[in-house]
């Protein structure tokens, strides 16, 4: 779900603190990236399939596009690896790398995309994957959807570490926070606000979720969405344009 206000976030924990009887829950704080979501499994450390999340249900399956993406490993670099892994995260294109495909399409004379978050839907929908595989795209994990009891971890942070140290990348560091404090995180959010235009890829707000795996799973779901996370967007980026023609058709 989605936060426009402060008003509509302090909503959200005033919900989460009723829910779980619980005073000041510690929040994990992360970038909402502007991309495409993604479903990855592996079975025995190795990357079986990838999948668009679709309708939430069903998805198209990009597993041989995905393959030439060389930030996500086609082997986990762990020993033992546990049998079944669903991580789920978010492709996206860099702005320098959707400055470089517009440029080169403008000098072929082919369409331009609109925005990074199109170019990489676009790549990744690609029939050809040796396409896919000349365009800049990086992937981001965010959650774990399936993992084998022994490696399951208790709170959302170790989650990400754990996949960190498989190889799978996870948000940056400098990009995220944990805290109890609503003003700490309000604030976290605002120096994010500022930041934005200076990261090398496109953000459109910050992702406030319970770090606890046990209170996510007490909290549960609304239809598609999570009750113990909440997105808190960025105002719309504005700038002035000029109407250069209008065409009348009937």
């Amino acid at each position: 779900a989605n936060a426009f206000t402060d008003d509509e976030v302090e909503e959200f924990v005033r919900k989460i603190e009723e829910r779980l009887e619980v005073t000041d829950p510690l929040f994990s704080v992360e970038p909402k990236f502007d991309g495409l979501a993604i479903s990855l499994t592996y079975i025995d450390g190795v990357l079986t399939q990838a999948a668009t999340r679709g309708d939430g249900a069903t998805g198209e399956d990009v597993t041989q596009n995905v393959r030439t993406i060389r930030a996500i490993p086609l082997r986990l670099s762990v020993e033992n690896p546990p049998e079944t892994l669903e991580v789920r995260g978010e492709v996206l294109m860099p702005k320098a790398g959707f400055e470089k495909l517009n440029a080169e399409n403008e000098a072929k004379g082919e369409k331009t995309f609109a925005n990074p978050r199109n170019a990489a839907a676009g790549s990744l929908r690609q029939l050809d994957a040796k396409v896919t595989a000349k365009r800049t795209l990086r992937f981001f994990a965010y959650s774990i959807a399936q993992l084998d009891e022994a490696y399951v971890q208790v709170t959302h942070g170790l989650e990400l570490d754990l996949l960190a140290s498989w190889g799978i990348p996870t948000p940056p560091r400098d990009c995220c926070l944990q805290s109890h404090d609503m003003a700490q995180i309000n604030q976290f959010y605002e120096q994010m606000a500022i930041k934005r235009p200076e990261l090398p890829f496109d953000i459109d707000g910050m992702v406030i979720k319970v770090n606890a795996i046990a209170e996510q799973e007490v909290l549960g779901f609304v239809s598609r969405a999570p009750r113990f996370a909440i997105a808190h967007k960025f105002p719309a980026e504005e700038a002035p344009t000029l109407v250069e023609a209008i065409d009348v058709q009937i």
